[in-house]
């Protein structure tokens, strides 16, 4: 069910990594619990962050999420499609519902992260 090109948070973000740019979106299990989105707030382009912090939030007809990057580094680009179209996070979480890219801060890579067979076992083990 989830890419298998991918890495997977503990917070249902996804990552996909090449060369030192990474695309980070919102997993498929995510945007279920979520429900319709409606509206996506994003960072903006230069800003910088570590691994764990906060970088927006996605907001549904049922509730407000925070977003995490899972890794450290400067954000390079957003989905500014996302703007007016919210809801490919809900048609499309793995692809054009991208939200947005990092130029990693080091070439070591993301600790903490699950394959995409360790992802769906942690969301069954939720209650999916």
């Amino acid at each position: 069910m989830y890419p298998t090109d991918k890495l997977y948070s503990k917070d249902h973000e996804w990552i996909q990594i090449k060369g030192d740019v990474c695309t980070l979106g919102v997993t498929h299990f995510a945007q279920e619990e979520l429900g319709e989105v409606v509206f996506v707030e994003l960072p903006e382009v230069g800003q910088s962050y570590d691994a764990g912090e906060e970088i927006g939030t996605i907001e549904s007809v049922k509730a407000v999420a925070e977003l995490y990057t899972p890794v450290t580094g400067e954000v390079v680009e957003v989905n500014e499609a996302l703007e007016t179209a919210p809801e490919a996070v809900n048609s499309a979480p793995h692809d054009a519902g991208w939200l947005v890219k990092f130029k990693l801060a080091s070439d070591a890579p993301p600790e903490g992260l699950m394959s995409a067979e360790e992802y769906q076992a942690f969301t069954e083990g939720e209650g999916s």
